[in-house]
């Protein structure tokens, strides 16, 4: 990881719009402020290694970055994407252990530093914050054993774990339209088969059978929409689907 090395104003947002920190008085919020670093990332850039001990915690001011892993044959494994106004490297700040995945830059991004003797200082002896901190954790967790179900889930059938996993995002990043529901991040057939456990070629394929059956369409080659008959035609679901009115 590279580490920051001054103080400097990019893509400056005040945190006070971040829900995140609304329980902080404004005199604490300028305070917390201050303490950031921030940082310019390129697309692909690796922003923190896996087996690195953080001594930060991390804010996405703008961009997104993925948590991924790596396999004995060196593919990703995504386990999760991140977006402005997000945090990671909180767990190993509260556990001291190394952390557990790398973090890569998945669009241009600014990301905020806030050393841990700050986050301890500053944060983890507030007891709103400390709830922040729980509730965000539990988040993590629960974002880990969804993507665990859609891994597991009809491993012989990989369209329906493709559809299953087309449906997470949209949970998570969808953005609906008169055309359906925009997964509003930018994924390659390859990440989208890092995300599913599935070969290139398995990805591809489904994807191309959804586009045939109407269920999904795909702009530039990466924006993928799941449209108003890709919920009326899922008769098996991992997890409780989004909600979609028109």
């Amino acid at each position: 990881m590279t580490e920051p090395l001054e103080r400097h104003q990019i893509g400056c947002k005040s945190i006070k719009n971040i829900p995140f920190f609304a329980d902080l008085r404004n005199e604490e919020i300028e305070n917390v402020e201050k303490l950031f670093v921030k940082k310019e990332y390129a697309k692909d850039q690796v922003v923190l290694l896996e087996e690195d001990t953080s001594k930060c915690m991390y804010l996405i001011y703008s961009g997104k970055v993925r948590v991924v892993k790596h396999n004995e044959e060196g593919r990703e494994q995504i386990i999760s994407i991140h977006r402005r106004n997000e945090f990671f490297g909180e767990m190993s700040l509260l556990d001291g252990k190394t952390n557990p995945a790398t973090v890569i830059a998945h669009e241009d991004a600014v990301i905020g530093f806030l050393a841990k003797e700050d986050f301890e200082a500053y944060l983890l002896s507030n007891a709103r914050f400390q709830r922040k901190i729980i509730d965000l954790l539990c988040r993590r967790l629960r974002d880990s054993w969804e993507m665990i179900k859609i891994v597991s889930f009809n491993a012989e059938n990989a369209q329906d774990r493709v559809m299953s996993l087309l449906e997470r995002l949209a949970e998570l990043y969808g953005v609906k339209d008169q055309r359906g529901v925009i997964i509003d991040v930018k994924l390659t057939h390859q990440q989208m088969a890092n995300f599913a456990s599935v070969t290139r070629e398995t990805m591809s394929r489904v994807l191309r059978n959804l586009v045939k059956e109407n269920l999904i369409a795909i702009i530039d080659n990466k924006t993928v929409v799941l449209s108003k008959t890709f919920f009326t035609t899922r008769d098996k679901r991992p997890f409780h689907p989004i909600t979609v009115e028109y």
